[in-house]
């Protein structure tokens, strides 16, 4: 299924082939287990787990520059 969604894009949805693949989509679809991933789920947590990450990383940023400027006085006094 998840080959038929992907050239379903380069035939085009209103063409006579991707009619067809919509057409078999929708018929496949009533034999998937419930409970399985669909696409749009995959994608979901997929850039669910992107924008964590970007947030976790400008967290550890914002912790380094913090660090950074905490260890700068005190070197700046060790040094006088």
């Amino acid at each position: 299924m998840k080959q038929m969604e992907k050239i379903l894009p380069q035939v085009g949805a209103s063409s006579d082939v991707g009619k067809a693949v919509l057409d078999c989509l929708n018929k496949l679809v009533k034999f998937v287990p419930a409970g399985s991933v669909t696409p749009a789920a995959q994608k979901n947590s997929i850039e669910a787990q992107q924008r964590a990450m970007a947030q976790n990383n400008q967290q550890a940023q914002a912790v380094q520059q913090m660090r950074q400027k905490q260890a700068q006085p005190q070197a700046q006094g060790a040094a006088a």
